[in-house]
C-alpha cells in the first residue's frame, strides 16, 4: 500500500513541477530587471511548497511559533535536517531568507534551476575560499533585510538524533551580529528517510520555531561553542517533542 501510495504522491510531484515550473520561469524573467534580489521568486516557491504540502493527504501537519520572527529582524535560521521534506516544510514558514545550499545540489534537476532562479547561496564545503565566499554573500543579505537559512548539519542526518553541528551558521551570526532563530522539524525522516523512496503515512509533521537567540545571549564569540550550544538546545526540544508523540 505504501509503494502505490507513494508512486501516486511522486506522479503528483512530477504534474507538479510540469506545471508551475514554466509559470516560474516566466515571472522570474518578467521579474529579473528588477527583482534584484530575487525576493519575488522566493516568495512564489514559498507558496508553491506551502501548496504542495498541503495538496499531499498522507500526513497531518502543525506549525507552532511562526510568530516569534519579528517583521523587519534579520536572522540566522537553522533547523535540523532528515529528509528532503525538511525543505518543503521550512518553506511553510513563509519567511523571507535564502537558502544556503551544497554546490552539488545545483546539479539536481529542477532543485538546482531553483537555487540558481532564486539566486539562492551555494558554498563548496571542501573549498576554503567558496566558505569564505559564502560567508560575504550571507552577511550583505543580512544587512540588506534577508535573513538566511541553513541546515547546521550540512546534509541528512539518518537515525534520531541530531548529527555534528558545522561552524558556519554560527560564525555568520557572530560575524554579522545577528539572532539566531532555531526551528525543530520533526516526522520528515520517519515518511522519508536519507536515500528513501518509498514514503510511509500516519505520521503528524511538526514545524516548531524556537525563541530567538540575542546576539549579547551568546555568551561566546567562538562558534564552535556556539554550534554546541545550540545543537543542545535543540536536542532537549526534539527530545520533549517525540516524547510527546502517540506510541
Amino acid at each position: 500500500m505504501n509503494v502505490i501510495k507513494s508512486l501516486a504522491v511522486w506522479i503528483i510531484a512530477i504534474c507538479f513541477v510540469v506545471i508551475l515550473f514554466p509559470i516560474t520561469l516566466i515571472v522570474w524573467l518578467v521579474a529579473l530587471p528588477f527583482d534584484r534580489n530575487r525576493s519575488v521568486i522566493h516568495r512564489i516557491l514559498v507558496w508553491q511548497s506551502y501548496l504542495f504540502v498541503k495538496l499531499i493527504p498522507l500526513w497531518k501537519i502543525t506549525i507552532e511559533g511562526r510568530e516569534k520572527a519579528v517583521k523587519g529582524t534579520t536572522y540566522v535560521i537553522i533547523s535540523n535536517h532528515k529528509s528532503i521534506i525538511d525543505i518543503l516544510l521550512a518553506n511553510c514558514l513563509r519567511y523571507r531568507y535564502k537558502w544556503i545550499s551544497k554546490i552539488e545540489n545545483r546539479k539536481i534537476p529542477v532543485l538546482g534551476w531553483y537555487l540558481r532562479m532564486a539566486d539562492y547561496i551555494t558554498v563548496n564545503r571542501g573549498d576554503d575560499e567558496s566558505k569564505a565566499e559564502m560567508l560575504a554573500r550571507s552577511v550583505d543579505c543580512l544587512k540588506k533585510g534577508t535573513s538566511i537559512m541553513i541546515f547546521p548539519e550540512g546534509t541528512r542526518t539518518p537515525g534520531s538524533g541530531l548529527g555534528f553541528f558545522k561552524r558556519g551558521a554560527f560564525a555568520l551570526a557572530i560575524d554579522a551580529g545577528v539572532p539566531i532563530l532555531p526551528v525543530i522539524i520533526d516526522g520528515p525522516g520517519q515518511i522519508l528517510p536519507k536515500h528513501g523512496m518509498i514514503l510511509r503515512n500516519g505520521f503528524h509533521l511538526r514545524v516548531k520555531v524556537l525563541d530567538p537567540i540575542q546576539p549579547e545571549s551568546f555568551g561566546t564569540v567562538f562558534p564552535e561553542e556556539l554550534a554546541l550550544r545550540l545543537k543542545a538546545i535543540m536536542e532537549t526540544e526534539l527530545e520533549k517533542i517525540g516524547s510527546d508523540r502517540p506510541a
